[in-house]
């Protein structure tokens, strides 16, 4: 190979050439890297589903120089290096220290078809993301097949299945980087198999074009890659209630006494969900007449009821050639649908008999798909539409399309052209999601969509909901359901969800309850069960479990203010709800251990942590990891004391030594498993809004807004709220309250309430506030208002107090000497 020659410059990069290899490379923002690589001298056409063109065509000033090695291109963040002559790429922070670099003397490697990177790997690299793989949170020393697969009862370390999301995260100590592989073809990441000191990735066609995020911290990765494939949209706030769903219900009248049962049992529910059984011979935008007689006015009898409707829309069209099926007829007169590389429609076997099916790559097929939603949600008047088996899956021995499968791409951003199954099939199932959206907002542009998909691409949370696929109802796939959960955030999912009690099997009722409470903490919390399975609502295992199920599920609709602010944040900056510990405590002592050493455990936004019994199949004590900084007991609102220091085993199998930076510590405390709860721990500088318990986010709650404060010496908290339906916060009627709270050594403490950001009237006319961790209580008084009556618990070491709400702010001063520590746990 010759060496490699500045051929172009540009203000946020450059290109390089040799006699074979053209290599570009350009900076979106200091911290972001683009690099393509045509290996006959040219580029790739600049297009992409997972990345908007503005995305792509960002920049940021660069510094190009010159080292003896080759040239080097300068951010405020990170460097670049080429390396003249191989062409080999090495990604630097400011100060020299490696944060990517290839792994061979050439910028790519031939594969047997396609293309191979290959990059460096350091023995305290771990390895996340790639959307929701069953088995541990850390890839590394695993390897993973990219190609969107319906795998209906999963097993543990199977692969592939449902979603295609090549991006990963790198992560140690000290710094994190992220890569995007923005490539729609079957890909491979291999993490340390082939190769203990090497990352491998590729794919078996299509171009060579890949992003690096270089952090430093996961945060900053995750927020980068969610500034760079698109920010999740706000959901309606009902999709944050509890959802009702299975395989199926199958006439009105199960759908009629589900509802009445939610409410005389007081479990608060927001969702039903409608599985094919709703559906006339199983064709989408149908309704079985006969099973659910008079549609459109049971659906405004559950909206009386304050539920919303949710209804499947597979994208399989049936193939009905006699006109009397509307969507087929219209489909096929505006040439929607995909053909063979003959020309000829093509048609397989799915759950309605021969089908057909939309060519997605096409806008007017989207338009024509966007036009079937509106129709079928304006004559249903549904809430939301579920796009599943979007793999795409087909009852062939392939399970899929076959490879005759042609794609016509016609559509904004892309030259017009004939595509191969091979390069669509990984983002057929976002695209079917695109369109369920465009539709909607097409058909009701104030009101926020509703979409679920299963199958999904990079990118695909611009345009909804997932959950993780069919597993199975066991206490494997209980803990399997963390992990899944915790890369999917990783990877721009903020939004996501499992079957709670797992689909396919019957869950045993002590499963279905921790399962429960556990799912009131994941993201999305639904409910869902296959054909032939025992049912699985909260009452039908009889009083006791009924009574901690709905303890749990009340806890999250005590908890909505927080939950809401969390889902309000994550639409902003990406951050997922649900996170890993070494998200937020990415400094402490052994990194990644936390995880590791507690793999069940997980953050709700920061303030949270949830740890729930890791073997629930066999009881007995566990072990609690509590990560750097104090701890309060949720449920209690207890300091958590501490006797034991975490000895963090690292990935040689040694223990670390322990930081002397105690603020760096971690440590451990001994629990044993309660049937009526999970361990929850509020973190020491936290403030959580929350309310009263409510039936369904429709309802207005009642009583005073209420705001927890664990104290510490600094404490801080938010809340977003609004009318949790329409766009109209884009116009400013939102509201936005930012707390804090400052506990001096002189046994003084301040508590502010910030001035009301945004136009939204607020539902409450009163706040109560709790100080939690005060072991004396003096005096109390607030700007402007004066003193103000409050209660000590001396026992409980909690203050109380509550005062009018006011938009404008206030500011409440007392005494009191807070509790910095407690006393061992046994």
């Amino acid at each position: 190979m010759t060496r490699f020659a500045l051929s172009q410059r540009f203000a946020n990069g450059v290109q390089c050439v040799s006699d074979t290899i053209m290599i570009e490379a350009r900076a979106l923002t200091p911290s972001l890297w683009r690099i393509r690589i045509g290996e006959d001298a040219t580029l790739p056409a600049d297009e992409s589903w997972a990345v908007p063109a503005e995305r792509r065509h960002a920049g940021t000033t660069v510094t190009i120089g010159e080292s003896p090695q080759g040239l080097i291109l300068r951010t405020a963040a990170s460097h670049l290096h080429i390396a003249t002559a191989t062409g080999a790429i090495t990604i630097e922070d400011t100060e020299g220290r490696l944060i990517l670099a290839d792994a061979q003397d050439a910028p790519v490697l031939p594969g047997r078809t396609g293309f191979v990177l290959a990059k460096r790997l350091s023995p305290d690299t771990r390895l996340f993301g790639l959307g929701d793989k069953p088995g541990r949170l850390d890839l590394r020393q695993r390897s993973f097949a990219q190609w969107t697969t319906d795998s209906y009862a999963f097993e543990a370390g199977q692969d592939p299945l449902y979603k295609d999301i090549p991006f990963f995260i790198g992560y140690e100590r000290g710094r994190s980087f992220g890569v995007l592989l923005d490539n729609s073809w079957r890909k491979f990441f291999d993490f340390g198999v082939s190769d203990p000191e090497l990352i491998r990735f590729g794919a078996l066609g299509g171009p060579i074009d890949y992003y690096v995020m270089t952090g430093p911290t996961p945060a900053e990765v995750v927020s980068a890659y969610g500034w760079l494939t698109g920010l999740p949209p706000l959901p309606p706030k009902w999709a944050l209630g509890y959802h009702h769903s299975r395989y199926s219900y199958q006439t009105r009248k199960d759908v009629r006494k589900l509802a009445r049962r939610a409410r005389e049992k007081r479990v608060p529910s927001d969702v039903i969900w409608l599985d094919l059984h709703v559906l006339n011979e199983r064709r989408a935008f149908t309704i079985d007449e006969t099973a659910f007689p008079k549609f459109r006015a049971l659906v405004e009898e559950l909206h009386a009821e304050k539920f919303r409707i949710v209804m499947i829309a597979d994208l399989h069209i049936a193939h009905v050639p006699d006109g009397t099926y509307q969507p087929y007829a219209t489909g096929l007169a505006r040439d929607a649908f995909v053909h063979t590389e003959q020309g000829a429609l093509y048609i397989d076997e799915v759950w309605p008999g021969p089908c057909v099916f939309p060519d997605f790559t096409m806008t007017t097929a989207r338009v024509w798909w966007g036009d079937q939603v509106i129709g079928s949600v304006t004559e249903t008047g549904v809430d939301g539409i579920w796009n599943d088996m979007n793999e795409p899956a087909v009852f062939n021995t392939l399970g899929t399309f076959r490879p005759e499968v042609r794609h016509r791409i016609a559509t904004e951003g892309f030259a017009p052209r004939v595509a191969p199954h091979a390069e669509i099939h990984n983002i057929y199932g976002m695209l079917n999601a695109k369109a369920t959206r465009e539709g909607l907002l097409r058909m009701a542009p104030d009101r926020r969509p509703f979409v679920m998909m299963r199958a999904s691409y990079a990118g695909g949370q611009r345009y909804g909901v997932t959950w993780t696929g069919d597993n199975v109802a066991t206490w494997e796939h209980l803990r399997l359901s963390t992990a899944m959960l915790l890369n999917l955030g990783l990877s721009g999912f903020a939004f996501a969800g499992v079957n709670l009690g797992g689909f396919v099997g019957n869950s045993n009722p002590d499963l279905l309850t921790r399962w429960l409470q556990v799912g009131m903490f994941n993201p999305i919390a639904d409910n869902h069960s296959d054909l032939g399975t025992a049912a699985q609502e909260p009452w039908v295992d009889g009083k006791a479990h009924l009574h901690i199920r709905r303890a749990a599920i009340e806890t999250r609709y005590r908890l909505l203010p927080y939950l809401y602010t969390l889902a309000e944040d994550a639409s902003r900056t990406g951050l997922p709800f649900m996170r890993p510990l070494f998200l937020e405590f990415p400094e402490a002592a052994g990194g990644f251990a936390l995880d590791r050493q507690a793999p069940t455990q997980f953050m709700v936004g920061a303030a949270l942590m949830v740890a729930p019994p890791p073997y629930g199949e066999m009881p007995g004590a566990f072990d609690v990891l509590l990560p750097p900084g104090g701890w309060y007991d949720f449920w209690t609102g207890a300091r958590i004391g501490t006797d034991r220091i975490a000895r963090i085993t690292g990935n040689s199998g040694t223990t670390k030594e322990l930081d002397a930076d105690p603020r760096q510590q971690c440590h451990v405390i001994r629990r044993e498993p309660e049937a009526g709860r999970i361990a929850v721990f509020a973190r020491a500088g936290a403030i959580l809004p929350s309310h009263d318990v409510i039936q369904s986010t429709a309802e207005t709650p009642s009583g005073p807004l209420r705001l927890a404060i664990y104290a510490d010496t600094h404490c801080s908290g938010t809340l977003y709220d609004d009318d949790g339906e329409t766009h109209a916060f884009r116009d400013g009627q939102f509201l936005r309250l930012l707390f804090s709270a400052h506990f001096a050594e002189d046994d003084s403490f301040t508590v502010t309430i910030s001035r009301q950001e945004g136009q939204y009237a607020p539902w409450w006319s009163e706040i109560e506030v709790t100080i939690h961790g005060l072991e004396t209580f003096g005096t109390l008084a607030v700007k402007p208002g004066g003193k103000i009556k409050a209660g000590f618990d001396a026992d409980a070491r909690s203050l109380r107090f509550t005062l009018p709400a006011t938009p404008e702010g206030v500011t409440i001063s007392g005494t009191g000497r807070r509790q910095k520590s407690a006393p061992p746990e046994d």
